[in-house]
């Protein structure tokens, strides 16, 4: 499987069938697969950033079926937005 495949399937958190996004990269230690990165989500169509990027560990990753890839991890809760001068 390639990672271009890879990212073509959705990211599933197997406790809450939350949508986590799709895999943007790979992290490898010697031969290894030892985390994929899911790029963080954008914030009002990327004005106000983005979120953290994911870093789950290979070892959380339960199933890759046809269409989506099942995780058992914990994840943070978002951090929570920046007020801006004179913004709400």
């Amino acid at each position: 499987m390639t990672l271009h495949e890879l990212n073509e399937k959705d990211v599933i958190q197997v406790k809450t069938g939350e949508n986590l996004g799709r895999i943007d990269d790979i992290v490898f230690e010697g031969q290894q697969i030892t985390q994929v990165i899911l790029r963080g989500r954008s914030r009002m169509f990327g004005m106000l950033g983005r979120d953290d990027d994911l870093f789950i560990p290979w070892t959380a990753v339960k199933t890759i079926g046809a269409d989506v890839v099942m995780v058992d991890v914990e994840i943070p809760p978002p951090r929570p937005a920046r007020s801006h001068r004179g913004w709400v």
